[in-house]
């Protein structure tokens, strides 16, 4: 079921479509309320950071739409069918995936967005912490409730990585590639994390909470020197700030298109879309896991989006969970 969109909404959506003043007997005909609450409406909008002009003979117009976040709860401007049924965004939290997970456990919709300007305490994957400061990047939580068991889960990390690299890709351009199992790279260096974290029983999800973090306009300074794996930023590597919000807008509808193609086929696409981006194919790695450090060539992944690792002739191991801690690059021809 398609959510109703607010009178803000509506409102803002006259106003995008028009190339002159709206008139406020338009908005209250076509919204059927009295001039007053156009009023207010137009004021909440502007303490919202919109630029809009009023002219008492002629209406409103909208001239600026802010880069902030928070413009999403009243201005979506996307075309899905489940991801951004709401959309709630804060100024600070301690994390988006811990704020969802309560209104998860509340009986919040599938499709519910939760966005931070700010972080306190951003999660990684093995209890990291993701560097959050404000007005800079893309804090994201996503709340699903997929219909498949929790063996299955990793499917959504997997098609979460392939959604934002078509993103990207799309938006700036730019060319992203995925480090088994969450890690978006660009230029070799870690630009975006993906966390899943689910609320199940043996055989069903009762809702999976998948995180996304995005650097888009973190500079240099901003990183700490500590960081297990290189960093980087959109910004850093096209030289020049990004809009966040066309590239928030843009990654809610892959979204919303990615998971309803993973509830038809279960992954068969997103395992073959993810082999396009993978930025190890067939090379040696080293790889971190709860069992100790192993070494072996990259094979792909298997149909539940486990590493297949050949860590000798013959001998293969599947890796259901752990970090790539170092690619060997080879030369062609070795």
């Amino acid at each position: 079921m398609t959510r109703r969109p607010s009178q803000r909404e509506r409102i803002l959506a006259l106003l995008r479509g028009a190339e002159e003043f709206v008139s406020s007997q338009t908005i209250c005909k076509e919204l059927e309320i009295t001039r007053a609450a156009v009023w207010k409406q137009v004021q909440m909008l502007r303490r919202q950071g919109y630029s809009i002009q009023g002219v008492s003979s002629q209406g409103y117009r909208l001239r600026e739409v802010p880069d902030a976040l928070h413009v999403l709860e009243a201005d979506p401007g996307i075309r899905t069918d489940r991801i951004g049924r709401a959309i709630l965004v804060k100024d600070v939290t301690e994390s988006t995936n811990d704020d969802l997970w309560e209104l998860g456990r509340q009986g919040a919709e599938e499709g519910t967005v939760l966005i931070a300007e700010m972080q306190r305490a951003g999660k990684g994957r093995r209890g990291r912490q993701w560097v959050s400061p404000a007005n800079r990047n893309l804090y994201m939580s996503v709340l699903l409730r997929p219909p498949f068991p929790p063996a299955d889960a990793a499917m959504v990390t997997l098609m979460a990585g392939v959604v934002l690299c078509e993103t990207l890709q799309e938006v700036f351009p730019l060319q992203p590639e995925i480090k088994w199992p969450n890690d978006l790279l660009l230029e070799g260096r870690k630009a975006a994390g993906i966390l899943a974290e689910m609320d199940a029983e043996q055989e069903s999800i009762h809702f999976l909470i998948l995180g996304i973090g995005v650097n888009l306009n973190m500079s240099r300074d901003m990183f700490p020197e500590d960081l297990r794996y290189p960093a980087t930023s959109v910004q850093l590597v096209l030289g020049r700030p990004v809009e966040r919000l066309p590239f928030v807008r843009r990654l809610l509808e892959h979204l919303d298109r990615g998971y309803e193609r993973l509830l038809l086929d279960r992954g068969a696409s997103v395992l073959k879309d993810w082999n396009r981006y993978c930025a190890h194919p067939e090379e040696r790695l080293e790889v971190s896991t709860a069992k100790g450090t192993l070494q072996g060539r990259f094979q792909g992944l298997d149909e539940e989006g486990s590493m297949i690792l050949e860590t000798s002739p013959g001998r293969i191991e599947k890796i259901r969970a752990g970090d790539v801690v170092r690619v060997f690059r080879e030369k062609k021809g070795q």
